[in-house]
C-alpha cells in the first residue's frame, strides 16, 4: 500500500465536480475528505486536518474567498495549503487570492493532470516542514 501522499480536503458546492476532483486524487494515492460549502468545510476542517484543501471560489454560504481568509486567519489552519478553483480567470481574483495567501490557483475548467500536479507539490511541500 505505501505511504499515503497525504490528505486532501476537497470543497466544491457542486457534488459532480467534488466527486470528479475526489476520485481523481483518490486514484493518485491521496486520502480524500469532501465539504459541500465553505461552511461545511470550515466546521470539518480541525476533525480532517487535511494537508491541502482545494476550495471552489464560488459556493453558496461561505464563498472560496472568505473560508480561504479564515483558514489563513486560524492559529490551527493557516499553515494548510490552499488551492483556489475559480471560473473567473482575471487578474483581480488572482491578486485577491495572493492577498489573502493562497498557495495555487486554478480556473475551471481545469485539467485533472493538472490538479494533481498541483496538489501533489504542496501536499509534498507541506510535509517536508
Amino acid at each position: 500500500m505505501g505511504e499515503h501522499l497525504g490528505r486532501v480536503l476537497v470543497v466544491d458546492d457542486d457534488e459532480v465536480i467534488r466527486q470528479l476532483i475526489a476520485v481523481n486524487l483518490t486514484l493518485e494515492g491521496f486520502q480524500v475528505e469532501t465539504a459541500s460549502d465553505g461552511q461545511d468545510c470550515l466546521d470539518r476542517v480541525l476533525d480532517v486536518m487535511p494537508d491541502v484543501i482545494t476550495l471552489d471560489v464560488m459556493m453558496p454560504r461561505l464563498d472560496g474567498w472568505m473560508t480561504a481568509s479564515r483558514l489563513r486567519g486560524g492559529v490551527e489552519t493557516g499553515h494548510i495549503k490552499v488551492v483556489l478553483i475559480t471560473a473567473r480567470a482575471q487578474e483581480d481574483d488572482k491578486r485577491r487570492g495572493m492577498d489573502i495567501g493562497v498557495d495555487a490557483y486554478l480556473t475551471k475548467p481545469f485539467d485533472p493532470a493538472e490538479l494533481i500536479r498541483v496538489v501533489r507539490d504542496l501536499a509534498l511541500a507541506a510535509h517536508s516542514g
